[in-house]
């Protein structure tokens, strides 16, 4: 979508529901002409006539001929997503249905809208700002309640809100060092200081907070990558089986089964969890098994929870701890899992290990599989982010975010060296330049362009 080729004074209108078949179907209109082209094929009540935010019932017709039975909502403006007028069809979900509804709407004047261009016009019409129009993006695409929740609170408003509050106190303080330029040759200061450094200081804590939130936002967003490793035959397959309750991975007595990398995901507690099946960590025998047991550290040194399973009935202790050294795992994200603790001789497998996270399962018998994911979710949960704030799950406000903070502390910097004030305003307005793109106070064509492209186009 080019911007430049964006007229907002034209009617668009888009399938807002799935492409498919299914018990029905939503067209959506916004633009000054969505209410009129409606009547033009509606038989029924004069939509220009009704209340707004009102539905009813009547048929949408080419010339003579019915296409369908529908139900018409009007939205007028500006109480509406878009701050246009918009017009929501719902009919039967026939694709054929749908085709026709929406082809003779644009034989009556409406244009097919591009990827994302309803909340292109809400952000356009100042309906939203730049970083709620990506949660509702982000909303939709929302794969657990986490996600959800997270996605929900930045449509409020809330990080809007902070970075708005955050850039005022900054344009003040900028405007006041600028203001000094001009009366450089009195050699005055209008900004305090000390009032600028605590300014500087109490908003470089905010933003270090809110960079610190992306790791956990971004491993919310897109799940949990979470290894399952251990020697041939320790049941990562059985466990995994175990886990996601289906029959996913091939389990067999014979070494070396898995040979590649099984991905499955499932959703615990709201936190989606991305488990890895890996092949056994042993010396390979053959050129396939040596590349999957490369690729087994391969995702250990990309996961961010390593699951480590061993026999808790033939591991001694020593061989253990020389597994867990090799790994070289941060103890934070390492889980010793003891397997097939309901045979014989696995009772003390637990002694040496009080310093790690550790449980003991049967992961045939399903044995203790509720009381491991507990503890894995967790283990998520105690990374320490407050989920009643603010977390960052965009990778262009991480960004924009770190830009901010680095130019603030060049500002620090500057102070304490005792620069002038025309090079303290080049960093501050560099800040602001940041964070202004995260809610798209400042803007380009190119940036729009590549968030809105991402949306689904009846969005």
């Amino acid at each position: 979508m080019q911007m430049e080729s964006l007229h907002q004074d034209e009617t668009i209108v888009a399938l807002a529901t799935a492409y498919g078949v299914g018990a029905v179907g939503m067209v959506r209109l916004s633009g000054k002409g969505s209410i009129a082209i409606a009547n033009k094929v509606f038989r029924g009540p004069d939509l220009s006539a009704v209340q707004s935010h009102t539905v009813h019932y009547g048929h949408i017709h080419n010339k003579d001929k019915v296409i369908d039975e529908v139900m018409v909502t009007v939205f007028k403006a500006p109480r509406t997503y878009t701050r246009e007028d918009i017009v929501e069809i719902g009919c039967h979900g026939s694709t054929f249905i749908q085709d026709q509804l929406i082809r003779v709407l644009i034989d009556q004047g409406a244009r097919l809208a591009t990827q994302g261009e309803f909340t292109l016009r809400a952000f356009l019409n100042g309906r939203i700002d730049l970083s709620q129009a990506e949660a509702v993006n982000d909303l939709i695409h929302s794969e657990n309640e986490m996600s959800r929740d997270i996605a929900l609170g930045q449509m409020k408003g809330g990080f809007k809100d902070q970075i708005s509050a955050l850039r005022q106190q900054l344009i003040k303080f900028a405007s006041l060092v600028e203001l000094e330029l001009d009366f450089s040759e009195e050699d005055v200061e209008f900004a305090d200081r000390s009032q600028l450094e605590d300014l500087i200081l109490s908003t470089v804590k905010v933003l270090t907070g809110l960079i610190q939130s992306f790791e956990f936002g971004n491993v919310v967003r897109n799940g949990v990558p979470t290894a399952i490793v251990g020697r041939p035959n320790a049941g990562k397959s059985t466990l995994l089986n175990a886990l996601l309750n289906e029959e996913r991975a091939i389990v067999s007595q014979i070494e070396g089964t898995t040979r590649d990398t099984i991905e499955e995901t499932m959703t615990l507690n709201g936190i989606t969890f991305r488990f890895i099946d890996t092949a056994g960590i042993r010396q390979g025998e053959d050129e396939i098994e040596v590349i999957g047991i490369e690729k087994t550290f391969e995702k250990i040194r990309e996961a961010k929870l390593v699951v480590y399973l061993f026999d808790a009935a033939i591991m001694d202790s020593e061989e253990l701890q020389k597994d867990i050294d090799d790994l070289a795992i941060d103890q934070q994200h390492l889980i010793i899992v003891a397997n097939k603790t309901d045979k014989e001789g696995a009772e003390n497998w637990a002694k040496d290990f009080d310093a790690y996270n550790t449980i003991g399962i049967s992961a045939k018998e399903k044995a203790q599989i509720e009381d491991l994911q507990k503890q894995l979710v967790d283990l998520v949960l105690s990374e320490q982010i407050d989920t009643s704030t603010t977390i960052i799950t965009n990778s262009r406000h991480y960004q924009a975010l770190s830009e901010a903070k680095h130019a603030l502390e060049d500002v620090l910097n500057a102070m304490h060296a005792g620069l002038t004030g025309d090079l303290l305003a080049i960093d501050i307005r560099k800040s602001l330049h940041a964070l202004g793109n995260i809610t798209g106070e400042i803007s380009t064509d190119d940036l729009l362009d590549s968030i809105f492209r991402d949306f689904c186009i009846g969005k």
